[in-house]
């Protein structure tokens, strides 16, 4: 393994984290956007009221892309395992 394998496995590492986690990330934006507008609009200043709907909206979130982010670990760890068993 030399340092362009490295560089490529950390690459490859990092873009399956930020897909993995693109989903979660942008359910917890738009509700938090939603909240914020609704909060403007209403002069309902309370700091609680934004956290039950994001955590709603992120387990509604991670349940629907449960799947999708299964295969996107699953292909990193066999492109993994199989750059190790061939040895880079």
């Amino acid at each position: 393994m030399n340092e362009a394998d490295a560089l490529e496995m950390m690459q490859r590492a990092i873009f399956t984290v930020l897909v993995v986690s693109s989903p979660i990330v942008g359910a917890a934006m738009v509700v938090g956007i939603a909240i914020a507008l609704l909060q403007a609009l209403t002069q309902v200043q309370e700091m609680t009221l934004t956290f039950v709907p994001k955590i709603v909206a992120i387990f509604v979130a991670l349940s629907l892309a449960a799947p999708f982010i299964g295969a996107q670990i699953f292909s990193f760890a066999e492109h993994a395992y199989s750059r190790i068993e061939k040895g880079f």
